[in-house]
């Protein structure tokens, strides 16, 4: 039989701490490994199993999509492509789509439209505010603009043009904005960064102070986007709308895709040959983008989601109430996480794993859940369960 975890030691770079499981398929919310174990999966491929795993809608517009048209480049359009932005568009606010295939690639698009919007509108500004704790993505660009150190300091020097300031803070983004200063960039809620809330009125305060000054608001919704807090943007439930929205990961239900929206008036600063993908926008990504937001939009699909977010919740601060290690719950809609009184979160993970869930050590003192949008009451409790039973087997203070 093939160690097929000794063969990824072989032939792959070592640069992922991967859970020892070799999953071989999947179905809903449930992952089989090669051995025929079955896991609860709440890890969810980091936000972008929106629907879980080979749901019907999606895996049969790859199918069809497959056998009718792959890739073209964008020196032609195509009818997915155009669909998938009129969608976006119409249920965004915002005024135009431009697609490419990550969270990352989709960044570097927000940050070079922002700079090139600098450059002919407000005499070169190109400086961008960001937040401690921030991520944006692994590129250089995008890595420059994120706020967590040990992501950039292996890399530094990193490219000029950011100031990264404390997450909550408006006097800080206030005092950092200068005459070089374009936009502001934050994440409505952090993801990697542990799953932290924005403070109350905090958004709406980015986006007056960002009115005010005449800079852009950018929303950094790879994370959140397309249903996973309960709304379909997370910006929805604060009543604010960015300048330019940036969304990747759950868009197309697990096949790879990143897209930036924008106001007319910005996106008008893009010119032909400023900025391209070749895979961007191919029909395949963007057919099942429209299959899964099909499926979000569907009536009643996230208001269901949001009921299965309350029963979560409320199982999980139970959980707090009777576990001394848990020491919070936070996050909204299907992008959870527990914080932890000790640096035990690996621990977590395997005793989890072992009983048959995957969870996320989104930090050392913290796990983070990310679950389908239609996971059951069912899978909810039996979830809860297993996560409760290896709390308990670490709960005791250690020696």
């Amino acid at each position: 039989m093939t160690d097929w975890i000794a063969e990824e030691h072989r032939y792959l770079f070592q640069n992922y701490g991967r859970q020892p499981v070799v999953i071989e398929r999947g179905l809903g919310t449930r992952v089989w490994d090669v051995d025929g174990n079955e896991y609860l999966d709440f890890v969810g491929g980091i936000a972008v199993n929106v629907l879980g795993h080979s749901h019907p809608a999606v895996v049969r517009a790859v199918a069809e999509q497959a056998e009718q048209l792959i890739h073209t480049s964008n020196l032609f359009y195509t009818k997915p492509m155009i669909e998938l932005a009129r969608m976006l568009v119409e249920h965004s606010g915002l005024d135009r789509a431009f697609f490419c295939n990550s969270g990352t690639e989709a960044v570097e698009a927000a940050i070079k439209l922002a700079r090139r919007w600098g450059r002919d509108t407000r005499a070169g500004a190109y400086e961008i505010i960001t937040t401690q704790d921030g991520f944006h993505g692994r590129t250089l660009g995008a890595l420059s603009a994120t706020g967590t150190a040990r992501y950039r300091e292996p890399f530094e020097p990193l490219l000029p043009g950011f100031a990264i300031v404390p997450w909550n803070d408006l006097d800080a983004v206030r005092a950092a904005t200068s005459e070089r200063t374009v936009a502001v960039m934050v994440e409505p809620i952090q993801g990697e960064g542990g799953v932290n809330m924005p403070a109350p009125g905090y958004l709406a305060g980015l986006r007056e102070w960002c009115t005010e000054r005449g800079l852009l608001l950018i929303f950094d919704e790879v994370q959140t986007g397309i249903g996973r807090t309960g709304e379909l943007f997370a910006f929805q439930h604060e009543g604010v709308r960015p300048d330019i929205l940036v969304l990747a990961k759950g868009l197309a239900g697990g096949v790879p895709i990143g897209a930036i929206l924008a106001r007319e008036d910005l996106a008008a600063h893009f010119v032909k040959g400023d900025h391209g993908s070749t895979f961007g926008g191919n029909p395949l990504a963007t057919a099942a983008a429209l299959a899964t937001l099909r499926e979000v939009m569907a009536p009643g699909f996230l208001a269901r989601a949001r009921e299965s977010s309350a029963r979560l919740l409320a199982r999980l601060r139970a959980i707090e109430d009777r576990h001394e290690l848990v020491t919070s719950v936070r996050g909204r809609g299907m992008l959870l996480a527990i914080g932890l009184a000790r640096e035990c979160s690996a621990q977590v993970v395997d005793e989890c794993r072992r009983r048959g869930l995957l969870v996320n050590n989104v930090r050392p003192d913290a796990i983070r859940l990310l679950p389908p949008l239609n996971v059951t009451d069912e899978e909810i409790d039996r979830a809860c369960d297993i996560l409760e039973a290896a709390i308990a087997s670490l709960d005791a203070p250690p020696k």
